[in-house]
């Protein structure tokens, strides 16, 4: 973002505030009851060091930063010819929708998603999505993906998802050992189901040869499914959850902790919110393998498009070993 025009004076005007090349120095909020109803057009190359609020927040191109949180009151949407990073730091919410399905955009969002619906493609959320709907596809979530009515994951990384319906598609993999559904999951012919928890994704990170009493787990949906009901007073709601999490506790026994993921997702999850630098240590050639948002996200995006691809699980536990 070189070139950048910085705005000693910045005039808004009651409708559109179209900003290009500019470093914005503060946030952009209504001053006056005029202002409210103002929409904010990002057309590319612009760094804002606050917060912005608009009725309507538009992205028409690339390489834009917002540092503080922002809010749409309607919409918040990046355009579908929009090429380049959208990079938010904190929190983004819109009592409406949030909309990225830019082919060619790279949203990276470094805190939570809130709205009534979410639909994202290519996008980097280092925090959790709480919306009614959620649509991903290709994206990478470190949180949660919680909806209150029903997600929609196609080829893509979560922490876990929680929602009433889930339908999945392609490749879906899961950070934690768990998710949990109301409804039985709607499957396409294509649809595979892996858990991360127990791969070693601090090697894969580094470049290194893997534990090998760790992998990635095939889950299936059927037998990997546990149901229950929640009972609260005479009201009962039957709940599912799909889980390996009889084998992470098997292999509780081991040191897991040398697999480095807390640590990887912890440094993940906090995003630009880390306040100094981290290493994880060194690569196959000795040289340090540094933690930033940059790497972290290139790094998930190769695992979920199968450039780096963890090891299958196949760790066998004897009795002897579960009594020492």
């Amino acid at each position: 973002m070189n070139n950048r025009k910085e705005l000693k004076e910045v005039r808004f005007d009651a409708t559109d505030q179209i900003l290009k090349d500019n470093l914005v120095r503060g946030s952009i909020l209504p001053q006056k009851i005029a202002e409210i109803t103002r929409n904010l057009i990002f057309d590319g190359n612009v760094v804002v060091e606050g917060a912005i609020f608009g009725t309507r927040i538009e992205f028409r191109g690339g390489d834009v930063e917002i540092n503080g949180a922002a809010f749409a009151q309607k919409e918040l949407y990046i355009n579908t010819s929009t090429k380049g990073d959208i990079t938010f730091k904190k929190t983004v919410g819109s009592a409406g929708s949030i909309v990225s399905r830019a082919p060619e955009a790279k949203p990276f969002f470094g805190a939570d998603i809130n709205a009534k619906s979410v639909a994202l493609r290519n996008a980097f959320v280092a925090g959790s999505i709480y919306a009614d709907e959620v649509t991903l596809e290709n994206c990478v979530v470190i949180g949660g993906v919680f909806a209150t009515q029903e997600a929609v994951i196609s080829n893509s990384i979560v922490g876990t998802f929680n929602t009433p319906r889930v339908k999945l598609d392609g490749t879906v993999q899961l950070l934690l050992p768990s998710a949990f559904t109301i409804e039985a999951p709607e499957t396409t012919a294509s649809t595979r189901l892996f858990n991360l928890s127990l791969a070693d994704l601090g090697a894969l990170f580094r470049g290194v040869a893997e534990d090998p009493m760790s992998g990635r787990i095939p889950m299936n949906l059927e037998t990997d499914e546990v149901k229950s009901n929640l009972v609260e007073g005479e009201i009962q709601k039957p709940l599912r959850s799909f889980t390996v999490v009889g084998k992470v506790l098997a292999a509780d026994m081991l040191d897991t902790d040398r697999f480095q993921n807390h640590f990887l997702l912890t440094a993940a999850a906090l995003g630009p919110q880390l306040l100094k630098t981290y290493e994880l240590g060194n690569d196959a050639k000795g040289n340090p393998v540094v933690l930033d948002g940059k790497t972290i996200s290139n790094f998930f995006f190769d695992l979920m498009n199968g450039r780096k691809e963890p090891r299958t699980m196949d760790a066998t536990f004897t009795l002897a070993d579960m009594a020492r």
